[in-house]
C-alpha cells in the first residue's frame, strides 16, 4: 500500500503557547509508542506564530481506521489528548474533543507533491 500523507491543522490559545511547546519537548514515551505503533512516520508539528499549529506525518500502514481506533482506545493517549486540547481550539464545528465528535485537528486537502 502507497504511503498516505496527512496535514492538518488546529488553533493555539495564546495563553497556551509556552505549555504546549513545553509538553511536545517532553512527548511521553507511551503516545511517542503509540503513534509508532498505529504505522505513523514523519510526524512534525509546527506552530506559525499566530494561533495556527499546522501537523504534517505519513501513513504507511493499511488500515487507517483500525489504527486510529487503535489510538483512540490507549488510556495514555486519551490522557495526552485531554492535556493538550486544553491547549487548543478546533477549527472543526461541533468538535468536543480529540477522543469524541468530528474531529478536532482539521484535514486538510493535498493540491501538490512532487518526490
Amino acid at each position: 500500500m502507497p504511503t498516505r500523507r496527512i496535514a492538518q491543522i488546529v488553533h493555539l490559545k495564546p495563553s497556551a503557547v509556552a505549555a504546549y511547546k513545553e509538553c511536545h519537548a517532553n512527548v511521553w514515551p507511551e503516545v511517542l509508542q503509540q503513534i509508532k505503533d498505529c504505522n505513523i512516520r514523519d510526524y512534525s508539528i509546527f506552530f506559525d506564530n499566530d494561533r495556527t499549529i499546522f501537523a504534517t506525518f505519513k501513513y504507511v500502514g493499511d488500515d487507517f481506521d483500525g489504527d486510529m481506533a487503535k489510538m483512540k482506545a490507549n488510556p495514555k493517549v486519551r490522557e495526552w489528548w485531554a492535556m493538550t486540547d486544553g491547549m487548543q481550539e478546533s477549527p472543526i464545528p461541533g468538535a468536543v474533543s480529540s477522543a469524541e465528535g468530528p474531529g478536532w485537528w482539521k484535514v486538510l486537502d493535498e493540491v501538490f507533491y512532487t518526490d
